[in-house]
């Protein structure tokens, strides 16, 4: 049974969102894929700064997401990858939540419309990187259309990983 996706707006992150970030991310559960605690304030003060020069120059970005009551809930969107190891030069689609949003399908309707302005920027495929005991993102990456494309062993913490991938140009994988 298809229920229908929650109301979710994407929007350049600002500066008051690094706060916001900062704060819903501080919970274990929600940190578990992304080094298991919450970054610095100053961190996700660089990151929202760097998104919005990403928006600028490229069209895309990491976006703050908001539910329908305007609520910063986590962020999607797409960057370069930013490693020195994996699908180098290749865009990176991705997705965090607040703990108390998870399961409600704002992650995939947020995604969906990730993949819809990456189209219209002219992207000609995507990738998302996920550890493979990550169940909840999976689910999202399968729910977007994307195939395992490769599994891969993680440099640091040395954990299992998937790429997945999606041809936007065409709608099929590669």
């Amino acid at each position: 049974m298809n229920r229908a996706l929650p109301v979710v707006r994407l929007r350049v992150p600002t500066d008051e969102d690094a706060v916001a970030w900062h704060r819903i991310f501080d919970d274990p559960d929600v940190m578990e894929f992304h080094g298991g605690k919450a970054a610095e304030l100053s961190v996700y003060e660089e990151l929202t700064a760097r998104q919005r020069r990403h928006d600028a120059e490229r069209g895309y970005c990491l976006w703050t997401m908001l539910d329908e009551n305007g609520q910063v809930i986590g962020f999607t969107g797409a960057q370069p990858w930013p490693q020195d190891w994996g699908p180098k030069g290749e865009i990176e689609i991705g997705w965090r939540l607040g703990r108390e949003y998870w399961g409600k399908g704002y992650a995939t309707a947020a995604a969906q419309m990730t993949l819809e302005r990456l189209r219209a920027a002219g992207v000609p495929s995507v990738v998302a990187m996920v550890l493979a005991d990550n169940t909840r993102s999976i689910t999202v990456t399968e729910r977007l259309g994307m195939r395992l494309a490769e599994v891969f062993t993680t440099p640091t913490g040395q954990r299992q990983g998937h790429c997945y991938r999606l041809d936007l140009q065409s709608g099929h994988t590669r």
